[in-house]
């Protein structure tokens, strides 16, 4: 199948999901996740309707924003980002989603400030625990939220996770019902400089769970591009 295919059965999946717990399908955000894919494969998932791009390398985000590949739709870094890289992602996207630690909003404060811009991110939850992801920990969440009056050029728009690799759909439904009781915690506190309006969980294996859960964006790569070949070579 093209990828335009693709893009078009996901939608009716998005539609299929939402609709099977009464929400409107228009407030789910397809996020092509564009890992190894060139400009041109990234230029014909837009021209498909995918809602915006994620990348998750810098490397790539930056070859690809030469080639004005991602022209027409936000672009948002969705992979762990070193804090050595930083001055090449601020301001340079729409979103970061991976904001895994205190230091890393830090150096993200400071590039925005120099930048005299302000950054929009989510806050990454492990929210499996794992100790080979990056992330904050579930109850780490308030309390760095409740700091985000100090970081004047940083907007927290949301929560994103990665769950652990389920073998049930009630495994996973699990995790990403904590991610949305979390976001409604954050909501009541009215902080500043935060507004959880994104929850971005959800991949090729679990959209549809995560949709039913509460998910606003869900990150796709292989289901819209199909398999990723790993005999490339990028360095980061």
């Amino acid at each position: 199948m093209s990828i335009a295919e693709n893009v078009a059965a996901i939608r009716q999946r998005i539609n299929d999901a939402a609709l099977s717990c009464g929400r409107d399908p228009k407030d789910i955000l397809l996020c092509a996740a564009t890992k190894m894919n060139d400009a041109s494969a990234v230029r014909q998932a837009i021209a498909a309707g995918v809602d915006c791009c994620g990348e998750n390398r810098v490397q790539e985000l930056t070859a690809k924003l030469a080639e004005n590949a991602y022209a027409g739709k936000p672009v948002h870094f969705i992979g762990h980002l070193q804090t050595n890289k930083v001055k090449q992602v601020v301001g340079k996207v729409d979103l970061i989603q991976s904001v895994d630690s205190v230091r890393l909003l830090e150096v993200i404060e400071r590039e925005a400030e120099r930048q005299g811009l302000t950054q929009e991110v989510l806050l990454e939850v492990n929210i499996g625990g794992e100790a080979g992801k990056s992330g904050f920990a579930k109850e780490e969440i308030l309390p760095v939220v409740e700091k985000m009056a100090s970081f004047s050029h940083i907007f927290v728009r949301g929560l994103m996770t990665v769950p652990p690799i389920c073998q049930e759909v009630a495994e996973s439904q699990e995790f990403f019902s904590e991610i949305s009781t979390l976001s409604v915690d954050i909501r009541r506190k009215k902080y500043d400089n935060v507004s959880v309006d994104i929850l971005s969980m959800g991949m090729s294996g679990d959209f549809e769970t995560a949709i039913r859960c509460g998910s606003t964006m869900i990150r796709l790569g292989t289901a819209i591009f199909g398999p990723r070949d790993y005999t490339k070579s990028y360095q980061d």
